[in-house]
């Protein structure tokens, strides 16, 4: 029992928590399954984060299907299942410096050390999916979907010249599943979005959309006619080989071989270090070439990651730091008619 309270919860408090899982859940569906979200991300990640904060105060409220409790949503059948081993968990999020001082703080408890280095990167708005390598052969592609279950899209990733089709070198191992992130440049996005328009067809609302639009196409022709590019940014299954004992170094060697990694990662020393490059890459944002809505830190040793373990949703060494939302819900105050003459 929480020590917080000893009543039942109160039965608005139920309601509640039952409209708000209907509602992110709901949110989940549009944003994952249908890429035609609704909301802005700062509204959703309101109605979660006030859902985690009633489900923290009455914990007798937690079930093991709440939106708190899973990645996402389950994929559409249009494209044949993948299995991800491991998952592709989600992120926790830190919006103020206070949250990831936080963050830094149980990370170095837990390991029982004063300093912790972290593998800082831009965190990229664009669809997160994992490339099967198999002998430096390129075997398949799928999309996230709930993390659990995702899209074989193998075909559609191949039109995309970012993708090495073969690895570059020697020395990987013989299964490497490479984890990612495919997004369109502005650039891209917008010479997409006026050849959408030439055509008389309805624009994208963002590069997040258009390139999630752009991968899930069932005819791969469609998909290689669309400005698409990756930046990798994990590895998940390892078979017949061995990788490096640090994050960083993992990235070097998948550059080495071939993929894309974001040239502005780096490792940094400690919850400083953090907040320094969140700080710079802040400044820089417009100035990239394509859109971001954060920074994550990694922590970088490998065996410490393996130490500090998972949640059920998301990575205990690992923390996505947004930035303050462009959009923002607005509220219509009036309006006013007029009689037009026929």
């Amino acid at each position: 029992m929480n020590p917080g309270h000893t009543s039942p919860p109160p039965e608005h408090v139920r309601k509640r928590v039952e409209e708000l899982r209907e509602q992110i859940d709901h949110h989940n569906y549009l944003y994952y399954v249908l890429d035609a979200p609704e909301i802005p991300d700062a509204e959703y990640d309101r109605m979660l984060r006030e859902l985690e904060e009633l489900e923290k105060r009455y914990p007798e409220l937690i079930t093991p299907d709440s939106p708190t409790q899973r990645v996402g949503a389950p994929p559409v059948k249009e494209f044949g299942e993948v299995r991800h081993d491991p998952p592709m968990l989600s992120l926790n999020n830190a919006f103020k410096d206070q949250e990831v001082r936080d963050f830094d703080r149980r990370v170095r408890e837990r390991l029982g050390v004063e300093q912790v280095e972290y593998h800082a990167e831009p965190k990229l708005d664009g669809l997160a999916i994992s490339l099967i390598y198999e002998e430096g052969l390129l075997v398949r592609g799928a999309t996230r979907g709930d993390g659990f279950r995702g899209e074989d899209v193998t075909a559609n990733v191949r039109t995309i010249g970012a993708i090495p089709l073969r690895l570059r070198g020697s020395g990987y191992p013989r299964v490497l599943d490479v984890r990612g992130e495919v997004f369109m440049t502005k650039d891209g996005f917008e010479r997409l979005n006026a050849a959408q328009e030439r055509a008389g067809l309805k624009p994208f609302a963002n590069p997040r959309n258009a390139a999630a639009g752009s991968l899930r196409q069932l005819d791969p022709n469609v998909t290689a006619q669309r400005p698409l590019t990756m930046y990798c940014w994990g590895v998940g299954l390892v078979q017949g080989g061995t990788l490096p004992g640090r994050h960083s170094a993992i990235m070097e060697r998948l550059r080495d071989w071939g993929l894309r990694v974001s040239p502005k990662s780096q490792v940094v020393k400690g919850v400083e270090g953090c907040l320094a490059y969140y700080r710079r890459m802040a400044e820089e944002r417009d100035e990239l070439s394509y859109e971001i809505d954060g920074v994550v830190y990694k922590v970088d040793r490998i065996d410490w990651q393996e130490r500090l373990g998972e949640l059920s949703r998301a990575p205990r060494w690992a923390l996505a730091h947004k930035f303050p939302a462009k959009e923002e819900m607005t509220r219509l105050l009036d309006v006013e008619w007029q009689v037009g003459r026929t």
